[in-house]
């Protein structure tokens, strides 16, 4: 007996859609068009009404700020994801432990209290740090090196600096469990040929793991570059003139918040919606 909309198998009924129309109407990235829709409409609000658009004018200033932030954090990021994903699958004790350390006290404490204290705490005791060792390398005849380094001054360090170390280390310990997936996913015995060869433990991993390595944690690099794009908006509790600190300072100014925040979520809705959609063409791009 035929049957158009059901097909059977071991017993047990699975519903198939045999209509082109329904097919394609199923597919169809509908939250897509609805994120179309409404961007298409706050850019006709922001340029048909003055309040918008003065809004829209304000807060793109702090656009550059916003996008040097995250990049060059995520730069930082990726280094000391890579050092330290290395360090969690060493043979050595210390390493192993080190990074662990790390990555455990960076995922068991919020963001923002992480912000605070790295750009609060941490960045004024290592100046302070680094002065007292420029005091005894003067006093030990490295006059030069150790005079650079008691001219550190922690007033003289910006705080889109500090934002930008914040962020670095915090994602530098969610992308050290990407690389450590990664590397671990790749079968040991590719290691092992390798070693036969004659290759040591490190030119093993440069040549042969960690390219397969990154070819599968892309599309996890990329996820984690969109989140941190979105959490760089934290930065802006330490006064860095970002777009959301633009938008606040707007807002506190002309009390205008519907302005102010609305423009202020397009911008990150745009830049996220953008950065996903670029993800998902790598991870089709290496799935072929």
């Amino acid at each position: 007996m035929a049957c158009d909309d059901t097909t059977f198998s071991q017993g047990v009924a699975a519903p198939v859609i045999r209509d082109p129309l329904k097919i394609r109407l199923a597919r169809f990235p509908w939250w897509f068009t609805v994120i179309i829709l409404i961007a298409i409409a706050t850019v006709f609000i922001i340029f048909t009404q003055e309040s918008y658009n003065e809004a829209f004018g304000f807060i793109r200033a702090g656009l550059a700020v916003t996008v040097v932030t995250t990049l060059s954090a995520y730069f930082i990021a990726i280094i000391l994801g890579l050092l330290t994903g290395l360090g969690r699958i060493a043979s050595n004790v210390f390493f192993k432990n080190l990074a662990t350390f790390y990555v455990e006290v960076v995922r068991g404490i919020p963001m923002l209290v992480l912000i605070f204290f790295i750009a609060l705490v941490a960045v004024p005791a290592t100046t302070a740090a680094l002065n007292q060792l420029g005091v005894w390398l003067v006093s030990a005849g490295a006059g030069p090196v150790g005079q650079a380094l008691v001219d550190i001054n922690n007033k003289g360090v910006p705080m889109q600096l500090r934002a930008i170390i914040a962020l670095s280390v915090t994602y530098g310990a969610f992308s050290a469990e990407i690389f450590r997936a990664g590397i671990q996913s790749i079968s040991r015995g590719q290691m092992e040929a390798a070693r036969s060869q004659g290759m040591t433990y490190w030119q093993a991993m440069r040549f042969i793991i960690l390219p397969q390595a990154v070819r599968n944690v892309l599309p996890a690099l990329g996820n984690d570059f969109v989140s941190m794009l979105k959490d760089s908006s934290l930065v802006s509790v330490l006064a860095v003139r970002d777009i959301t600190q633009v938008a606040r300072l707007y807002a506190g100014q002309t009390f205008r918040f519907p302005e102010a925040y609305t423009t202020l979520a397009v911008f990150y809705l745009t830049m996220t919606v953008i950065l996903s959609l670029g993800v998902k063409a790598l991870e089709k791009r290496f799935q072929s």
